[in-house]
């Protein structure tokens, strides 16, 4: 696991060590002697992780971190402070510049690399996230790192587990100044919790008394529900061993015992806001993926996923020995409407429709706006017959009831022509009947419109729906 480690320390002496260590566990390393050199190095992207000096000229690390972290260009980028200052007071004033660790010299080469390494886990999930999110900006989702830069880390849901009344009645109300807190005394339902309770943060002691904290632990980082849930460990000063194979199994962060209770805080709302940003980059690809795929004024699946999934759909169809049904719609005389209306009216249009047509199928059924006022909807395990009945159906939902425009101002008749069609051969290909769907749909249109046309696989014989009312 490489990643590229910027060493910020104004002493030569100090760099040097640093980077001796970390190229010999394969790191790359780059060096800053001072803090607007680091800036300018974090600023054009060309590191994953920062060991910051807080002692040092013109700019101190806490100056420097708390930059960082304030950038939405750079607050991503995890930092540890590496510094003689060992006091609660100095960790806690790193923490909330914004740093992820306080390491206190002389630090051992074990727990530097474990930190390193977990940190550097932590960035490649990070940045796998960001570049799927990229596009997200060039669709309209909105970014979140101005959100993350603004969020406090406060107001979270936590999970305390811990089996010692002496440890859970101390660390609970501290706690409660700041998050919802729920205390799991019993580590056997701890994971059931987590995986219930949609926690921001699960705090796990490591020193349970009928429960290896160490396998909680891995349990919750195994689940897909609590995968993502930051878990913060807390153990005694002399536990360093399993506190490290912590850091390997997924911990993210760790408290050593007697408990400072800013530093508690500080750490809680560093997981927090970290956790918010990552659920936010999740989110924004989420959002890339359905607009992507959705057609953005009807909320109906876009032309090009059912062109991806229709294959898929038929082959289905075909193996289980079941009809697939397909039909085409075409709103009649759309053109007047806007002509007569304006554009906004015809939009208002088109999205009542949509709401009409997912009202009359199934929740299984594939509905898509091919195109303008064109729509295909995809109905597995259906034959003609059923179809047929579905499509008359529709279009007198339709027909019989106006449409309203122009925030109720307007009320339009509208009409629809469907063709219709049926997948019932094995191994016939589903491009003809997509094109049996939409020779039916003109015959629909050139008949008199307000109609369904129904063209049956060769052989079989076509069903023609009678029409009451008018054309249009």
């Amino acid at each position: 696991m490489s990643a590229r480690i910027l060493v910020v320390d104004d002493v030569p002496a100090n760099v040097k060590l640093l980077e001796a260590r970390l190229s010999a566990e394969y790191f790359d390393v780059l060096t800053a002697s001072n803090g607007a050199e680091a800036l300018q190095m974090c600023q054009r992207a060309e590191c994953d992780i920062i060991l910051l000096d807080v002692m040092m000229p013109d700019m101190d690390g806490f100056e420097v971190c708390r930059r960082l972290k304030t950038n939405p260009v750079t607050h991503y980028i995890p930092v540890i402070m590496v510094t003689a200052l060992d006091s609660p007071a100095d960790r806690v004033r790193g923490l909330e510049a914004g740093a992820d660790d306080f390491l206190t010299k002389p630090v051992s080469d074990v727990v530097l690399i474990a930190r390193v390494r977990s940190l550097t886990r932590l960035k490649m999930m990070t940045d796998e996230l960001r570049m799927r999110a990229l596009t997200s900006l060039e669709i309209g989702v909105q970014a979140p790192e101005r959100d993350a830069v603004a969020d406090t880390g406060r107001g979270g849901r936590v999970l305390l587990v811990d089996d010692r009344p002496s440890s859970y009645e101390r660390l609970a109300p501290l706690l409660a100044a700041e998050h919802a807190v729920d205390v799991e005394p019993n580590p056997a339902e701890a994971v059931f919790n987590a995986a219930d309770g949609n926690y921001d943060l699960v705090i796990v002691s490591l020193d349970l008394d009928n429960f290896d904290g160490l396998r909680l632990c891995s349990q919750i980082r195994s689940l897909e529900r609590t995968r993502h849930v930051p878990i913060l460990a807390v153990t005694d000063a002399d536990n360093n061993t399993r506190l490290l194979r912590g850091l390997e199994i997924g911990v993210n962060d760790y408290l050593l015992r007697p408990v400072d209770r800013n530093e508690l805080l500080a750490r809680a709302r560093t997981q927090i806001r970290r956790r918010r940003y990552t659920d936010h980059l999740r989110d924004n690809v989420q959002n890339s993926i359905e607009m992507a795929i959705t057609d953005a004024l009807t909320s109906l699946h876009n032309r090009r996923y059912m062109e991806t999934h229709l294959a898929t759909l038929a082959e289905q169809a075909a193996s289980r020995g079941k009809p697939l049904a397909l039909m085409m719609l075409d709103i009649d005389f759309f053109k007047a409407i806007n002509d007569t209306h304006g554009h906004d009216a015809g939009d208002d249009v088109l999205r009542e429709f949509a709401i009409r047509v997912r009202r009359s199928i199934r929740g299984i059924d594939l509905a898509c706006r091919y195109g303008g006022e064109e729509f295909v909807i995809v109905m597995p395990e259906t034959d003609l017959h059923v179809a047929g009945m579905v499509a008359e159906r529709l279009r007198r939902s339709i027909a019989n009831e106006p449409f309203s425009v122009q925030k109720g101002e307007t009320r339009i008749e509208v009409t629809v022509s469907i063709g219709l069609s049926t997948l019932e051969q094995k191994g016939e290909p589903i491009g003809d009947v997509l094109k049996r769907a939409d020779t039916a749909l003109y015959r629909a249109k050139h008949d008199g419109r307000n109609r369904v046309v129904t063209i049956a696989p060769p052989n079989q014989p076509s069903f023609l729906p009678q029409v009451a009312g008018r054309g249009r």
